[in-house]
């Protein structure tokens, strides 16, 4: 039997690569939602079929009274100002950004038009809301404001998984807008030393990991990052060659093949978005409606990659798991 998770993430990746298909039969009175995305079709199509789920559960059904609008960053921050100006001239009715990066090209774009955030590192230091409470303007949506918590968190389950470990690794790029510099106080909390590494291009990838290897580093921490997301195969797969275990900041990187990650679920704050997008197409105001943070975070560990790498994992940190992928 075909895994549903496969299959709709097959059919997504067909909706979102062929979106003008699809709206040509969209009646002309159908709502227009803009996605200002980070990664690509192939890598979020998980991520699209929950939202589209989520909406199609509230009445919002794609082709008949909505209308999908997409714009691909492909993990280049650079492209949102022009991607989320393209969408405000459609226009669009709500404008959904993956990112806290896309959120703030799309304020900048447009101050009228309601915008719903997803994953947003800390929107209030970062000027999209007001307050989580009251966010005062046209931006609201989902933010991970507790993330330093989570990052130290994240330290400490890598740490319990490896009690010899002594220096890790943080991967970003460009597109991140997590705060690097928590990373290094949470490591001298769990007496570890916090070394940052920036990839500028997929090229980087390969030389960056062997160097790491060298330098004799012991693991390796993935924050939030839509680039690194994006080449999330090739992350997993080059930790594993150099046998680097590794901490990553969403579930789908230990569906890759990575060792661990502890986070919110990407695919079910996108779901929840969809709530946000349903209350506004019925009259809400982004101003009103209060930021949310996640509830719930996960726990996945890898053992088939641990086995790889030559590691046990300790029982105690299993019995803790959300999942357990063998």
């Amino acid at each position: 039997m075909m895994n549903r998770r496969v299959f709709m993430g097959g059919v997504a990746a067909a909706t979102v690569l062929a979106p003008r298909a699809a709206s040509a039969q969209t009646p002309p009175t159908a709502r227009r939602i803009g996605l200002l995305m980070a990664t690509t079709p192939t890598a979020a199509a998980h991520i699209v079929v929950a939202f589209a789920d989520g909406l199609r559960e509230l009445g919002h059904v794609e082709g008949k009274n909505v209308r999908f609008e997409y714009r691909w960053a492909e993990g280049h921050r650079e492209r949102f100002a022009e991607m989320a100006a393209d969408l405000v001239r459609q226009p669009v009715d709500v404008l959904v950004a993956s990112s806290q990066a896309a959120a703030l090209a799309a304020q900048r774009a447009t101050r009228t038009i309601p915008i719903v955030m997803v994953n947003a590192s800390d929107p209030v230091e970062a000027g999209l809301v007001v307050s989580l409470a009251r966010p005062g303007g046209n931006v609201t949506g989902l933010s991970e404001y507790l993330t330093r918590e989570i990052r130290a968190k994240q330290l400490q389950l890598l740490k319990e998984a490896l009690p010899k470990m002594s220096g890790v690794a943080v991967l970003h790029s460009a597109a991140t807008t997590v705060g690097l510099r928590e990373y290094e106080a949470a490591g001298q909390t769990v007496a570890v030393r916090v070394q940052v590494v920036e990839i500028r291009n997929r090229d980087d990838l390969e030389p960056a990991f062997a160097a790491l290897a060298r330098a004799r580093i012991d693991a390796l921490l993935v924050p939030a990052d839509p680039f690194l997301f994006t080449e999330r195969q090739r992350v997993a797969a080059l930790a594993r060659e150099h046998r680097l275990p590794g901490m990553y900041s969403t579930r789908e990187y230990a569906e890759a093949g990575g060792l661990m990650s502890y986070s919110a679920r990407f695919s079910e704050q996108f779901r929840r978005a969809a709530i946000y997008v349903d209350k506004i197409l019925r009259g809400a105001s982004p101003a009103t409606l209060p930021v949310e943070a996640p509830s719930q975070y996960e726990l996945v560990i890898n053992v088939t990659t641990a086995k790889a790498l030559g590691l046990t994992i300790p029982q105690s940190l299993l019995l803790r798991a959300d999942q357990v992928i063998e």
